[in-house]
């Protein structure tokens, strides 16, 4: 695979970087911050877990000894899901993604950036295909999309734990990842290593095969565009 997608942000931009401790949003952090960017960052506290304190305090003091603006927002997810009757995950992903865009809209970044990485791609591919899907949502994990960034989506798990223990980087790490009851670690934690048994290099294929459907994807759409104007 290649590697951090710097060309999807202009130099000079501030950007507003995702920031939860752990070792992928840390790999991100760092890969911006050697960028020629102005880098802000942003921590959630959903409150879902013991170790969520832990985890702000510890992004607190990242920032702070480098002088890194932070910002932190805090959020009852589990009585939000209740009250909205959905599902926990979905209700932290709305709730963290609001604060992001609004601390973007407060903070005057152009852009905010996410530490999906090339196997977070590969599970929402097969994800995906497993629930039934058409083209589009086996496209992967766009890019871009408004002001979300994901230059990290060429960068495998190895490369960004190589990267952080190569430097001494810390990270946290979030104990409900090998909760087995979520269907993405389950992906994760079953799926993707018997694919891998099967080809080591199979994340990197099904990615590569999701950038091909995207092509022919946007083609389509293009032509479909073409057609109804001539309705």
């Amino acid at each position: 695979m290649s590697d951090f997608r710097y060309d999807l942000i202009p130099a000079g931009s501030r950007v507003l970087c995702a920031l939860s401790g752990g070792a992928d949003s840390m790999y991100l952090l760092c890969r911006l911050l050697e960028g020629v960017y102005e880098v802000r960052c942003a921590h959630y506290n959903h409150h879902l877990r013991d170790t969520a304190g832990r985890d702000e305090d510890f992004v607190r003091r990242w920032c702070e000894e480098r002088s890194i603006p932070l910002t932190v927002g805090h959020g009852d997810v589990a009585a939000r899901a209740a009250q909205a009757g959905q599902g926990v995950e979905e209700t932290a992903r709305q709730m963290r993604y609001a604060f992001l865009e609004e601390t973007a809209e407060r903070e005057g970044c152009a852009l905010i950036a996410t530490g999906h990485h090339s196997g977070d791609n590969a599970e929402t591919i097969l994800m995906n295909l497993i629930r039934g899907s058409g083209l589009k949502g086996l496209c992967g994990i766009p890019e871009r999309r408004g002001k979300l960034v994901r230059p990290m989506l060429n960068v495998s798990r190895a490369d960004i734990e190589a990267y952080l223990a190569a430097r001494d980087i810390p990270h946290v790490e979030d104990e409900t990842n090998g909760d087995q009851s979520y269907t993405r670690n389950r992906v994760r934690h079953q799926l993707i290593p018997l694919l891998e048994e099967l080809n080591p290099r199979a994340v990197e294929h099904i990615c590569a095969a999701a950038a091909r459907l995207k092509e022919d994807e946007a083609e389509l759409s293009r032509q479909g565009r073409e057609l109804a104007a001539l309705a």
